[in-house]
Order: structure tokens, then C-alpha cells, then sequence
């Protein structure tokens, strides 16, 4: 029967050729292909044929070739898909790739073995998973949109991102330590749902009274809705399986956490919804491997790279998704290197469309934002003081925009002294002393990062207490190597050092605030040096580099970074380092100079550049993410406690208010979520074993354990790419940063058990209930994940 089989599809090939135009047969090339041929009548139901066509030269017939195999158990939708197509080159999905050469769909077994499918059924096949999707993202933004207004006050850091969205509205400079794209597009949804800017968003529990907060909030819910069909039409075609990706929404829409998380104005559902996108993405082009340069190919890639961008433009966490990305990339053209029927020519055309839609196209996007971000916030703001002085000279409403000051420093100027070193401030000092035991009991000098009369320093001599304002005395210069003292203005006090050492730092030496009417000792003056200049050389303002050196012990005026305590308001210490190395920390400039006997010149030429600003805005940006310390009475946590759920977060409550929130996942998924990550491990791990041991696999187990390889593999290595970096992070850390790893996890947790009860069925197919270990053992997951 078989024999006879191939005779008559042979038969009818060779009928159905066209006649060569010319009366010649084509030169002699060959090319195979593979075609299945569910329910043969010789074979039992669910048993398929494999058959290889072979094109000889003179196309008077083709040879069947016909191999023996079964089809996967069809429980709960296909591992491969529900057509059956011809495969030339790379399979049309991942999925199809991951079930290997023999396996074919699972719905093919469920059609009759003598009666091909019907085009309607295929339709409402179709239209089954549409309606599926519709119900999948339906179920998440009712959950994610109920009682969204919901307290009607500020929770958490809304006072934070709030108040960051109506800087942009109201177009004021502001610092942070997150990229701007999450802040712009928090302020560009309250601007379109009415809010006008002017709440203060001072801290947690601040009614919002009359003010529009429901558009904020709306835009990061809808964000957050998105997750889950995202995260659905990623595992489904990761898999193939619908039960797959239904238990992944399930996972994530019953989840406490991501719908807490979803539901305020934050920027982790932004930052989540691109990392989701750009995985979407991802796998979505690389299902189109078999059509490379088509316009869904084209069209994936670059979102994809749209994507990445919108990641990075949020947080700097988005780097993980680029380095995922990119493995995935370099993974995908080192497997093209070695594809012998590639020429070099096609080659190059891959890399080039990579370069140019995964690198050149996220960065010109990540720079256009910037760009935005520096055209919108164009008044000065708060963040002023963490930015160089020739920075601020660009910000309308600073004293340094449009300003024209004297040029070279002369006694008797009132300036300001800023350290070079980013997100350090101005050299400041307040009437208060450091506490007993902390050096001598003398007036604190600190640094602080903005704009306080407490930051203005008088310029004299050393050796004179004349008043060089005298409009009787001539203006004399300030010039490098000079020995003066700076006089306090606000507490007539000199910057003062001696060998007490420093409050935080050791072997520095403390810096204090010393005398009375600016008269004190030889601890008081300092020698003035301007960085590679000559000696005699006069002072510019903002230009000059300048170090301050201890006449007495030799050392060095600079900020050591760290940040004293309370007593000291939080602000930077002041050391003088005996360490006469260079370094920024030690290096100043002065900023704003006042002296009525001096002419001015205008600043504008100091203005920088866009390089200049992008770089400066990162390197302010990098300082002050490691910056970060915990305050006091601050929840925080570690890494090792957010895979079990060990500790939540406190969004509400504090101030004894009727509605309390509190950030905490489902205890059910998340330590689902854990035991799964266990479990895909040592599964992995047997099915790698066996396949590189070139152990023999039923045709079923090989498909699922290639699934489970392959798919599985991506989601684990997501998982550890968004989790395992922040045990290297000395910044603080909070329980929400592990969110984006949890979105892995639980697409991890679909498609492992259900990858799982698969073979289970599969084990058992000669027991009747066979088919029905699968379906129990979802429902059984989908009910599990909705307790609470």
C-alpha cells in the first residue's frame, strides 16, 4: 500500500509539470522537500508520514521517499501549528524549529485520517484564538482599570514621578537619576487629560483635591494592561500551545503585584511594557528567519530596535534587554556565518540591517529624546546645582543665563566656589558646629547642590583686613599662586583646617568654619592654584580650574562624596586630603562673582554643546544612581529576598489614612514562579544530557524537550539577566526592582508546565484518560493562581 502510495503521488507530480518552453528539460539541480501525510490509511490514527521529494533532472517524475512516525497527543491545542506546509529552508516560528524535523501538529491528529481539514474549520480555529486574546486583554485592563482612583492621595514615589511629570508641564529644569523618557511621557499624559501642573505632589498622603491625577494614572494602567497580552502572544509563540500562554496570563493577571504596580504613576509598568515589547519583537523576527528581507521581517527587527530604545529611554535598567537582545543577535548571525549556501554578499546585507536597526536606530531614538528633554525644560529648576556652571548658563531664569559678570577674580569679590566633580555642589557653610566627638567642636563646612546665599565666600588677603571694595583702592587681581583666605559672608567665619581628622573620611583632615568678623589664625590661609597655568597668572571666572592647598599642613580642599548624618543635614563632607594627587573631587571653579568695581562680559560664549550636555547629563545621572542610600526607617531588601516574596512595600498607609496599599505578589505565583525556575533547571539539564549524548527520543518527547530548550532557554536567561546584576549594585535597593525578572519567570512557568503535563499525557497515552491529565493539570494551575 505504501508502494502504491508513492506511485500515484509520483504519478501525479509528473502530470501536473509544465512543458519546458523550449522542448528541453532545465539543467540537471535537485532540491528536496518534506511533506506530511497525517492519517494514512495503513496507519493508525495519530501515526503520520514523512515523504522526500527528490527533483531529478529530467522532470518526468519524483521519487517518494516515506518514513514512519507519530504525531504528538492533541491536548490542548498544537506544538507546531495547525497547517502543514512544505518546509523549505527555516521553519516559518520558533516553535516549529524547536519540534524538530518530525514533528507535526497536534491538531492534525484530531481531524479524521481519511478527511482533510475544511477551510471553515481552520477559520474558526482562527477565530477561536482571536477571541481568546480579546478575553486575555479584556480580563486585564478590567483588573487593572478597577478603582483606579483609588486612594484619591499620593502614594509612594508618585510624589516623585507627580511632581517630575508637572516640571515638564510647566517646562522647569529638574534632576534625576532615571533616563526621560518615563517622565515625559507621564507629563505629556496629564497635559492631554487636563492636569495644568500646579500641584506640589509634596509627599505621600497629600490629597489630591481638585486636581486631574486619573489621566497619569490611566496612562501607566494602560501600559500595565499591555503586559499580559504581551506576555501571552510571547510564550504562544514560544510554544505554539494556547494552554501555554493562557497560564501564563493567568499567572500575571492574578498577580497582587503587577496589578499594584500597574495601577500608579511609576515608571515600572512604562519600563515593563518595553522590555515586553522588545521581547515580543525579538522572537516575532526571529519566526521570519525563513523570509529574511520581507516587510514583516522589516517590520519586527525595527520594532524590535524601537523598542530597545524606549527601554533604555526609561530606566538604565533597559540594558539588560539590550544585552539579551544582543546575544540573541550574535547567536543568529554566527549561525548564518556558518551556512555554506550563504554568500558573502547576503551575510554582509544581515549584519548591515542589524547594525542599522538594532544599534544606529535605538540610539539616534535614545538621543532624540534628549533632545526633547533639553528643548522642553528650558527654565531653571532645582536640578540646577547637580550641572557644571557653563550648563546652567543655558537655563532661562539662572543667574548665569544672559548673565554678564566680571571676568578675572579680583579681593574683595563675593563668589560662589563649585567642585567639578558631578552632583558634589557648591562649597557652603551654615551656623551650625559639628557635634562633640567629631573633630573640633568648630562651624560645619560642607558641600551642597543648590542655589543658598549659605554658598557665598568673600575673597581677601591674608595679611589685610582692609575693606578692597574701597572705591579709594585700586582693583587688584587674584593670580595663581596668591596666599588668601575666604571669608564667610552669611557668618563672617574663615575656611579654616587643621589637624583634627575629618568627620567620615579617614586620614583627612577636618575643614571647618572659624573666627569672629572674618578675623582668626594662620589655619586660614590657603594658596590659590590655577590648574597648568603659570604663576602670576590672573583668575577667569568659570573657566579657571583652581585648587585651594593649605598653607600650613599642605593639603588639599576637596569633597570626599559622602554624605554626613543628620547632623550635618545630609549634606557632602569637606575634607582636606593630604593626597596632592589631581582629582575632580579636589578641583573648583568659581561660579558667580560679584564685584561693583569690575566691568562685565556676557557668558554666552561658554553655552555647550548637545555632545557636551548628553555627556555631562549621563555622567550627573551615573553619580547619582550609585549615590543612593537608604533614609531612615526605610523599607529596603535585598536581592535574595524577592524570589520568595519575603518582603513587601509600603505605597499607603503611613499617615494613618483609611486606604492602605501595600506592594506584595500572590504568594501562589511567585513562589510558583520559584519552584518552576528549580524544576526547568533539572529538566533542562536531563534533556541537554540526552540529546548531546545522541540518545534516541520518540519524535514526541524530541519536539517538547526542543521547546522546552529553546523556548525555555530564552525566558531563563531573561530571568537571570533582569535578576542576578543587582547582587553587583551597591545603590539601594527596593522590592519593585525585581518586577521585570518576575515577567520572565512566570512565561518561564506556562510553558515549562505545560511543556511538562504534556509529556505526561504523552507517557500515559495507553490508559483511556490519557488526554485528560493535561486539561485537569491546567485547570488545575488557572484555579490555583486565582487564590488570594
Amino acid at each position: 500500500m505504501l508502494c502504491a502510495t508513492s506511485r500515484l503521488l509520483a504519478a501525479r507530480e509528473a502530470s501536473a509539470l509544465p512543458a519546458h518552453p523550449r522542448g528541453r528539460a532545465p539543467a540537471p539541480r535537485s532540491r528536496r522537500r518534506e511533506l506530511h501525510f497525517p492519517g494514512h490509511p495503513e496507519l493508525p490514527p495519530g501515526d503520520f508520514l514523512v515523504g522526500r521529494f527528490t527533483k531529478p533532472s529530467v522532470p518526468t517524475g519524483r521519487r517518494v521517499i516515506l518514513r514512519k512516525g507519530r504525531m504528538p497527543p492533541a491536548a490542548g491545542g498544537g506544538l507546531a501549528g495547525s497547517e502543514l506546509r512544505p518546509r523549505r529552508g527555516r521553519c516559518g516560528s520558533q516553535a516549529a524549529r524547536a519540534a524538530g524535523r518530525d514533528v507535526a501538529t497536534e491538531a492534525a491528529t484530531a481531524r479524521s485520517p481519511k478527511r482533510p481539514a475544511l477551510p471553515s474549520s481552520r477559520r474558526f480555529e482562527a477565530a477561536g484564538r482571536w477571541a481568546l486574546l480579546a478575553l486575555v486583554t479584556l480580563t486585564s485592563f478590567a483588573s487593572r482599570f478597577h478603582r483606579l482612583d483609588q486612594p484619591p492621595h499620593i502614594c509612594w514615589d508618585e510624589t516623585h514621578f507627580g511632581k517630575m511629570g508637572s516640571y515638564y508641564i510647566n517646562r522647569t529644569f529638574f534632576f534625576d537619576v532615571h533616563p526621560p523618557l518615563g517622565k515625559m511621557l507621564i507629563g505629556l499624559a496629564g497635559y492631554l487629560s487636563g492636569y495644568d501642573g500646579t500641584f506640589l505632589f509634596q509627599k505621600p498622603g497629600d490629597n489630591y483635591e481638585h486636581h486631574s491625577y486619573m489621566g497619569m494614572r490611566g496612562f501607566c494602567a494602560f501600559l500595565g494592561s499591555m503586559l499580559i497580552p504581551l506576555a501571552y502572544l510571547t510564550v504562544l509563540e514560544l510554544s505554539r500551545s494556547l494552554s501555554a500562554a493562557l497560564l501564563t496570563a493567568a499567572l500575571l493577571t492574578f498577580d497582587t503585584g503587577c496589578l499594584t504596580l500597574s495601577q500608579y504613576i511609576l515608571l515600572d509598568p512604562i519600563l515593563m511594557f518595553f522590555i515586553m515589547a522588545a521581547m515580543l519583537s525579538m522572537v516575532k523576527y526571529n519566526s521570519c528567519a525563513n523570509r529574511p528581507f520581507s516587510a514583516p521581517w522589516w517590520f519586527w527587527l525595527s520594532l524590535t530596535g524601537v523598542n530597545l530604545a524606549g527601554a533604555l529611554g526609561v530606566k538604565f535598567v533597559g540594558l539588560f534587554i539590550i544585552l539579551q537582545v544582543g546575544w540573541n543577535t550574535l547567536s543568529d548571525l554566527w549561525h548564518l556565518f556558518g551556512d555554506l549556501s550563504l554568500s558573502m554578499v547576503t551575510l554582509g546585507k544581515h549584519l548591515t540591517a542589524r547594525i542599522l536597526c538594532l544599534i544606529v536606530l535605538p540610539l539616534a531614538l535614545y538621543i532624540a529624546t534628549y533632545a526633547v528633554h533639553f528643548m522642553v525644560l528650558n527654565k531653571s529648576g532645582p536640578g540646577d546645582g547637580f550641572f557644571s556652571s557653563a550648563f546652567q548658563a543655558r537655563l532661562s531664569g539662572n543667574n548665569l543665563h544672559n548673565a554678564s559678570i566680571p571676568e578675572h577674580l579680583a579681593y574683595g569679590s563675593v563668589i560662589t566656589v563649585k567642585n567639578l566633580r558631578m552632583a558634589i555642589g557648591y562649597l557652603h557653610s551654615h551656623r551650625h558646629f559639628y557635634p562633640e566627638g567629631v573633630g573640633a567642636r568648630q562651624q560645619q563646612v560642607t558641600t551642597y547642590l543648590h542655589k543658598d546665599y549659605n554658598n557665598l565666600w568673600i575673597i581677601k588677603k591674608h595679611n589685610s583686613n582692609s575693606d578692597p571694595l574701597d572705591p579709594s583702592l585700586p582693583v587688584e587681581f587674584v593670580r595663581h599662586g596668591d596666599i588668601i583666605r575666604l571669608e564667610h559672608k552669611e557668618t563672617s567665619r574663615n575656611l579654616h583646617s587643621h589637624y583634627h581628622e575629618a568627620p567620615l573620611t579617614r586620614k583627612h583632615y577636618q575643614v571647618t568654619g572659624y573666627g569672629i568678623n572674618g578675623s582668626g589664625d594662620s589655619n586660614d590661609f590657603w594658596r590659590i592654584e590655577v590648574i597648568n597655568r603659570k604663576f602670576g597668572n590672573r583668575i577667569k571666572v568659570l573657566r579657571s580650574r583652581i585648587r585651594l592647598i593649605h598653607l600650613i599642613t599642605g593639603c588639599v580642599l576637596g569633597s570626599s562624596g559622602k554624605v554626613l548624618p543628620k547632623w550635618g543635614w545630609e549634606q557632602m563632607e569637606v575634607t582636606c586630603t593630604p593626597y596632592l594627587k589631581e582629582t575632580l573631587s579636589s578641583i573648583w571653579n568659581v561660579e558667580d562673582h560679584i564685584n561693583p568695581k569690575l566691568p562685565n562680559i556676557s557668558l554666552e560664549v561658554l553655552q555647550p554643546s548637545f555632545p557636551e550636555i548628553m555627556l555631562e547629563s549621563h555622567m550627573v545621572m551615573i553619580r547619582g544612581n550609585n549615590g543612593l542610600k537608604p533614609k531612615d526607617n526605610e523599607f529596603t531588601s535585598k536581592p535574595w529576598h524577592w524570589p520568595i516574596n519575603f518582603q513587601g512595600l509600603r505605597f499607603s498607609g503611613a499617615n494613618d489614612t483609611d486606604f492602605r496599599v501595600y506592594l506584595l505578589g500572590n504568594p501562589v505565583v511567585w513562589w510558583l514562579n520559584l519552584l518552576s525556575i528549580a524544576l526547568y533547571v533539572l529538566s533542562a539539564s536531563v534533556f541537554a544530557v540526552a540529546v548531546q549524548r545522541g540518545a534516541h527520543l520518540p519524535v514526541e518527547v524530541e519536539g517538547l524537550s526542543q521547546v522546552l530548550l529553546r523556548g525555555g532557554g530564552q525566558l531563563l536567561f531573561g530571568w537571570m539577566m533582569h535578576y542576578f546584576p543587582f547582587f553587583l549594585m551597591g545603590r539601594v535597593l527596593y522590592f519593585h526592582h525585581y518586577f521585570p525578572a518576575m515577567l520572565f519567570s512566570s512565561m518561564l512557568t506556562g510553558l515549562l508546565w505545560d511543556t511538562l503535563l504534556r509529556l505526561c499525557a504523552w507517557s500515559l497515552a495507553s490508559y483511556p484518560l490519557a488526554r485528560c491529565v493535561h486539561v485537569l493539570g491546567i485547570l488545575s494551575l488557572l484555579l490555583g493562581t486565582a487564590y488570594r
